[in-house]
């Protein structure tokens, strides 16, 4: 088994992976940008910002995961030249996101109720709750967007994502700065002005991503296949991402609860947490999206039934993350004040920040090796096992750990992050075991519109 890759291999992925990176790291651009936007309004406005993003995701992260079984469907569709099945499975994609859409819109109405049960500082919860509220507006283009981005990527052309999501980013400051600041005769919104000038801007991705990408899209979207509506196929397709939904909820999940541990400390640890999670989060995107190319790379390779590129390409996505993250790493051990201090001017807050930002240098590299492994997993149809060792790792092992040494040990804020970096280790190993097993053998394409 050749687990090698050669400079072709990682000049192709580094070509497909680059855009994508850009998309993802622009998505999570415009989070950065509300964050420090509503930073420098008072730390109770970015406390609310961090806690109504970690409702948002956590109710929003499932739906994605089950929409990312377009990964395996359409590039291993692609690979064997089957346009009608790629086509029928975007299709379903689309009508399964009503559903999400409907569901997900009223899990957003008890925020506020939740948060406050929660025990979440007082003068944090109405503000966070009108920030989830917000929000709403937003859940169909969301879901319409991931529905094209995965497409798109698959298909290799992802062009039309990376200058949508320039655009995106543009408006998106252009509507914070007058609806966070009230600016233009708007009032002042604060942090429940970041999350409509969010929604508004996601409106506007949806629709430009169909606009540019539509020479691409008219193949599989011009016409109607009534094959979209089957039951059995759409059953089929909620299977194989239902894993992929749980597996990103499992790990949001973890990082919410340490979010909500967090504002058991108080605001300031609360949005103290925050800094460091965005800087976290943008890093991460990076590893995301050579996940996503992996998956891409790895499908494509199974549906041309040609193992040998699989592994390579398999290869190649790994050691480019791994590269990746030991810099950042090394920017967030050596540096934390000073990236700290681009977010804050409360001296508390940036002190709280800044320890917890070299933390997050420490599980940077298993971050982001664990995240391009499950690509590849699911590049060639195994969805399960990620869910499984997320559920391991996280929920077995970080969680617990992280509450002991918060608040048994009294490590505090740092104690929440050493119990997270434990679970990211953990899961990384598990899930590279799983992947040397699945590499060694012979991959077959899914089936959707098999017989069951």
């Amino acid at each position: 088994m050749n687990l090698t890759p050669r400079w072709a291999d990682l000049a192709r992925m580094l070509r497909l992976a680059l855009p994508i990176v850009t998309v993802q790291v622009g998505i999570m651009m415009m989070g950065v940008v509300d964050t420090l936007m509503v930073g420098h309004l008072s730390a109770t406005d970015l406390a609310a910002v961090g806690l109504g993003n970690i409702y948002f995701f956590q109710i929003a992260v499932f739906g994605m995961g089950v929409l990312m079984a377009l990964d395996p469907i359409v590039s291993q569709g692609v690979g064997a030249g089957d346009h009608e099945a790629a086509a029928r499975g975007i299709q379903r994609a689309l009508v399964l996101t009503l559903f999400l859409t409907a569901i997900t819109s009223l899990l957003f109405l008890p925020a506020t109720r939740v948060f406050a049960l929660l025990r979440q500082p007082a003068d944090v919860v109405p503000v966070a709750g009108g920030y989830a509220l917000g929000s709403i507006l937003g859940m169909l283009p969301f879901y319409a967007f991931v529905v094209l981005r995965q497409s798109l990527q698959a298909m290799g052309r992802v062009a039309p994502i990376v200058w949508t999501i320039v655009g995106a980013n543009a408006l998106n400051a252009f509507l914070n700065w007058i609806l966070i600041y009230g600016n233009l005769g708007v009032p002042q919104l604060g942090a429940v002005g970041s999350a409509w000038g969010s929604s508004l801007a996601r409106w506007c991705m949806a629709v430009a991503l169909l606009t540019l990408s539509w020479r691409s899209m008219r193949p599989y979207l011009g016409r109607f296949r009534r094959e979209a509506l089957h039951g059995r196929a759409l059953v089929r397709m909620v299977r194989l991402g239902t894993p992929i939904g749980f597996q990103q909820q499992l790990e949001f999940g973890a990082f919410a609860v340490i979010g909500v541990m967090m504002g058991w400390l108080g605001t300031e640890a609360m949005a103290g947490h925050q800094i460091a999670l965005n800087l976290a989060a943008l890093t991460f995107m990076v590893p995301f999206g050579i996940a996503a190319a992996s998956a891409v790379r790895v499908g494509h390779a199974v549906g041309q039934a040609d193992m040998d590129a699989a592994r390579r390409a398999a290869a190649a996505g790994i050691q480019i993350s791994g590269v990746f993250m030991l810099a950042t790493a090394a920017a967030f051990l050596l540096f934390p004040r000073f990236w700290a201090g681009l977010y804050s001017h409360d001296l508390p807050v940036i002190a709280i920040a800044a320890s917890l930002i070299p933390i997050a240098g420490v599980f940077q590299v298993t971050d982001g090796l664990q995240t391009v492994a499950a690509g590849v997993l699911r590049g060639a149809g195994d969805t399960f096992t990620p869910f499984l060792v997320n559920a391991l790792g996280f929920w077995l092992l970080g969680v617990p750990v992280s509450y002991f040494l918060a608040f048994r040990a009294d490590w505090g804020p740092r104690g929440l992050w050493w119990g997270l970096a434990a679970g990211l280790a953990a899961v990384a190993v598990l899930l590279f075991a799983r992947l040397r097993r699945v590499l060694r053998r012979e991959v077959r394409r899914v089936a959707i519109d098999a017989p069951a």
